[in-house]
């Protein structure tokens, strides 16, 4: 197994090569058709990725087979969570096997998953999860929005779990009404002291204290976990969130959270070797995340999210496609996001910090990815709103580095497709850490505007056809910024310009472009409009 995963690596890592020679076909970037659940094969394909990540295996589990309901009759639409639980925990005990909802409506408040035991949603399985907060009691080791708490956790919810799944095509069902959808937002920084023992940080709603939403399924510190073919509606908050795992896998899933705030749809957190693939996500938020722990919290903790691959997934709807951070303290590095569709986001690629967070991210590589963004294309947001981080979030004057400023470095983007109603790429770093060798190339994109890069370092677009109303590259702050045969088209064949600082022209490089850049129009920054 090992021999064939060094070998399916080096067979990617030799493809990249010989494709940036110019001496490799491209593979063909997919159509929704060929991603997502109905496209899922029946077994885990093996890894190609450009760092060494093992393929993830199936977890088996003993012959035991105990279903819902058959040990006496059930009243209509009463809660069964007490005897759902003490069916997990029974089979865990024993030794492990499976547990099956079948077909019907059953009433549950929080359930909490143990090691060996695969809970399995027959098809016409639906799970409907109480609204109440006295279901998810007691308080229970979590983070919320990359703070570690006290809190309700999860719908579902699992610590220290191993060898564990949730499987079938059954439907999860978050709450139409109550409490548990109703906490106020927004306040976690506030709340959250992060000087206090994480014990203390108690936020159950009980005596007056805050709480604040659990996510659908929240994994923390588990291993060997396995979530496939199983629907989510209707969560309260984000949906699918392994926190400080290793080795997870997340397939076959579908995630409605339209009109749902924050209804993030996978949230890989500070974890490792975790795959999410032939998913389809539809969101109120984020589509597929990456995030590392918040603030000083998160450098404390200094967990990273490292070894993660997305590919072969979808998204209808949402604000970024693939989203790293806002929280990113522990760090973001070795991701490999591949073959994926995104349609209707605000977003294709959105990599975001903002200067209190710390940490970063790094080594991240992005492939055939076809998609329709609302907005930009390709955006790097390391500023924020001054909403959240007040005057942090503006771009003036340089702060002195300290251990809170985050980075964005060596991202690899080739092989993009699509229409955007903003930039094709924009770029908000900061003066004093700059976005640091990023490099696209092979993009074919349609978009509002061309480029607009502020505090980079080493950029580089490479390969690609720009289409655009408005043909104006802005470089505001740019260090050594390369683009080779580069082609920007306007429909009204507007002449293409150029509007930079002088420190920017002096470090930029225009190869074998269409226009040359002898053809732009260049305005001095200060006498852009």
């Amino acid at each position: 197994m090992r021999n064939r995963l060094i070998a399916a690596t080096a067979a990617s890592l030799l493809t990249l090569m010989a494709t940036a020679a110019g001496g490799a076909s491209e593979a063909p970037i997919p159509t929704s058709a060929a991603v997502g659940p109905a496209a899922m094969p029946a077994e885990i394909e093996p890894i190609a990725a450009p760092f060494d990540m093992a393929t993830p295996v199936r977890p088996e589990f003993a012959q035991r087979i105990v279903t819902l309901g058959e040990d006496g009759a059930l009243a209509p639409d009463a809660p069964v969570t007490a005897r759902l639980q003490r069916l997990i925990d029974e089979t865990s005990a024993a030794g492990g096997g499976t547990i099956v909802a079948p077909a019907g409506k059953w009433h549950v408040g929080r359930l909490i998953l143990r090691s060996h035991v695969n809970l399995h949603l027959a098809a016409g399985a639906e799970l409907h999860f109480s609204g109440q907060i006295e279901d998810y009691l007691p308080p229970v080791f979590t983070r919320y929005e990359g703070l570690e708490i006290m809190g309700l956790g999860g719908l579902i919810y699992a610590h220290r779990a191993e060898h564990f799944a949730i499987t079938g095509r059954g439907l999860l069902v978050g709450p139409e009404s109550g409490p548990v959808r109703e906490a106020r937002r927004g306040l976690s920084d506030q709340l959250v002291d992060p000087a206090s023992p994480v014990e203390d940080r108690v936020f159950d709603g009980q005596q007056g204290r805050h709480y604040f939403r659990p996510y659908f399924i929240t994994l923390v510190d588990c291993r060997d976990a396995l979530i496939e073919g199983v629907s989510l509606r209707r969560g309260v908050m984000w949906n699918i969130v392994p926190i400080m795992c290793d080795g997870v896998v997340v397939r076959g899933v579908t995630i409605d959270s339209r009109g749902v705030v924050n209804g993030d749809g996978v949230d890989v957190e500070s974890s490792r070797n975790v795959l999410v693939e032939y998913c389809a996500v539809n969101t109120g938020d984020d589509c597929y995340v990456l995030k590392a722990g918040r603030n000083a919290d998160g450098v404390r903790t200094g967990r990273p999210v490292e070894n993660v691959v997305f590919r072969r997934n979808l998204a209808t709807g949402g604000i970024g496609g693939v989203t790293c951070g806002s929280e990113t303290a522990g760090g973001i590095r070795r991701v490999h996001v591949h073959d994926c569709v995104f349609d209707d986001v605000k977003y294709a690629l959105y990599f975001k910090t903002r200067r209190p967070r710390g940490g970063g991210g790094e080594q991240l590589s992005v492939e055939r990815v076809r998609f329709t963004a609302r907005d930009h294309a390709i955006f790097f947001d390391m500023l924020g709103s001054t909403m959240f981080v007040g005057e942090l979030a503006n771009r003036l004057p340089p702060r002195a580095l300290t251990p809170l400023t985050p980075y964005y470095r060596d991202v690899t983007i080739r092989q993009v497709d699509g229409a955007c109603g903003g930039y094709a790429v924009k770029v908000k770093g900061i003066p004093e850490s700059p976005a640091t060798r990023v490099e696209i190339s092979d993009a074919q994109i349609t978009a509002a505007g061309a480029l607009h890069l502020s505090d980079a370092s080493e950029f580089s677009l490479l390969d690609s056809a720009i289409e655009t109303q408005a043909p104006t590259c802005l470089l505001q702050n740019c260090r050594q910024t390369l683009l080779r045969h580069v082609t920007v088209t306007s429909p009204a064949e507007q002449r293409c310009s150029l509007a930079a600082d002088d420190s920017s022209l002096a470090g930029l490089l225009m190869q074998q472009c269409r226009p040359p850049r002898s053809q732009w129009r260049t305005t001095p920054i200060g006498q852009a409009r």
